[in-house]
């Protein structure tokens, strides 16, 4: 029989299914490891492709977006931020921005350094981390508190309380943190 004739598992050099199939991998394989994940979840969370923003007794500094339309600078700078030159900090004069409306204010990308006073910092952490949230349990407190004793129109009644958690938010003895930053 001729050789062109005969049938070959590998003809052509094509290897088998089985070999290909094992090149290719299941999806689940394909997933980060947890390890990974949570090298992924930390590195999202810390501004690493920023460097670190210098501690200045008395202010609060932070990076801000320049293209942020939502959270502009204006903004900002209408609450109290004032943007910080490259001769207030040290090791920061190759970010020195060098032409344009932010002229000799530190930047890096799109972000530029800003600071506020740490007494007007302490007040805006405290009213959005402290008291919004103690007025919202407030809110849940209230509406749990109307709710008991009422019944749907069978008789069964639409508020069960399971733990102490609605103690747990009548508690407002909770003293006024002190925000580091």
């Amino acid at each position: 029989m001729e050789s062109r004739l005969k049938k070959s598992l590998n003809a052509g050099g094509r290897e088998n299914r089985s070999t290909e199939d094992h090149s290719r991998l299941a999806p689940e394989e394909k997933f980060t490891s947890s390890h990974e994940r949570k090298k992924m979840w930390s590195e999202e969370w810390t501004q690493s492709a920023l460097p670190k923003a210098p501690s200045i007794p008395g202010w609060h500094v932070c990076w801000l977006s320049s293209t942020n339309s939502y959270d502009s600078i204006d903004k900002r700078m209408r609450l109290g931020y004032v943007p910080v030159k490259s001769e207030e900090v040290s090791g920061f004069e190759g970010y020195k921005v060098k032409a344009g409306e932010h002229v000799g204010y530190v930047a890096c990308n799109e972000m530029l350094l800003f600071k506020i006073p740490m007494d007007m910092y302490q007040e805006v952490m405290l009213h959005m981390h402290h008291d919004l949230p103690n007025e919202e349990a407030d809110k849940i407190r209230v509406q749990v508190e109307q709710l008991q004793g009422t019944q749907d129109s069978s008789g069964r009644g639409l508020a069960d309380i399971e733990g102490d958690g609605l103690r747990q938010l009548s508690k407002n003895n909770v003293p006024n943190p002190v925000f580091h930053g």
